[in-house]
């Protein structure tokens, strides 16, 4: 059973979201041939206060 998870910034919509756990789990299935029933995609949203680029937070 993969279980894939994404850290991303907030903010993103509800459909955006979707489409991306749509995306992932196609190419979980395509590349290990996995069924799709048994892929979980978890999303971690973190607030732009808590992200830092090059020591830098993005928020």
């Amino acid at each position: 059973m993969p279980l894939i998870e994404v850290t991303m910034l907030e903010g993103r919509s509800p459909e955006a979201k979707r489409a991306m756990m749509r995306e992932v789990t196609d190419a979980a299935h395509r590349t290990l041939d996995a069924p799709l029933q048994t892929i979980r995609v978890v999303i971690r949203e973190v607030p732009a206060a808590h992200w830092a680029v090059g020591g830098e937070p993005k928020g």
